[in-house]
């Protein structure tokens, strides 16, 4: 455990499990008319999308994102572009995959895919999000705001909380995300970013707790 990790006590486990079971939004799987792969820093998302892809469930891929200060080192060419060639890897066709490299922020990741998708002549009515496990309720309530008059699903890597601890390798990290997704679910909304959600008393608890125990490096500025 390096200088800058804590350990995780049994409570703060259950209190991040909370946590990560309310981001998640348990769409279940259906056909849809595209797919937008939001980019971070877990190539996760790629591999997601291009199993759904395989499983016949759209037929145009988007891969959405430059470089943030947490991806430049791991994806320097961006992170759409990385997600793209890992995607191709895993079976999916080039010329199903659309490239949308300079998106910086969710925000972005809709509005810039939404244009990508229109000059390519695509007009979808349903659109699967696909993301880290922790982002598919902030996602989700983006894409409400910003694209109101198209249905969203979203989707992740169906991973426990423990199992992608395991797959990121950073204990203290994945629950400052976790912290740091739910602050955004709660503030964007009043900056006029998302659509608002509701969030329970122990979910909302679970964060305070977790806040108060340090686990804010993922925090932005209220």
């Amino acid at each position: 455990m390096g200088e800058n990790q804590q350990a995780i006590t049994e409570e703060q486990w259950q209190r991040a499990a909370l946590i990560w079971e309310y981001h998640q939004m348990h769409h279940a799987p259906r056909p849809v008319d595209v797919a937008i792969g939001l980019g971070s820093h877990d190539l996760g998302v790629a591999t997601h999308a291009a199993e759904l892809y395989r499983a016949g469930l759209f037929p145009t891929l988007v891969f959405t994102g430059g470089n943030s200060p947490t991806t430049a080192k791991v994806f320097p060419r961006g992170e759409a572009v990385h997600f793209r060639e890992h995607a191709i890897d895993l079976g999916v066709p080039a010329e199903a995959i659309l490239l949308e490299p300079d998106a910086g922020n969710t925000g972005q990741n809709i509005t810039l895919s939404r244009e990508v998708l229109a000059t390519a002549g695509i007009t979808p009515a349903t659109v699967f999000l696909v993301s880290k496990p922790y982002m598919e309720r902030r996602s989700y309530a983006t894409a409400r705001k910003l694209w109101p008059e198209v249905e969203i699903l979203c989707a992740s890597e169906p991973l426990e909380l423990d199992d992608y601890v395991k797959s990121i390798g950073d204990e203290k990290l994945v629950l400052d995300m976790l912290v740091g997704d739910l602050q955004r679910v709660v503030e964007y909304p009043k900056r006029g970013f998302a659509v608002a959600q509701e969030v329970p008393e122990d979910v909302r608890e679970a964060y305070e707790s977790l806040i108060h125990d340090g686990f804010t490096s993922r925090l932005i500025a209220p």
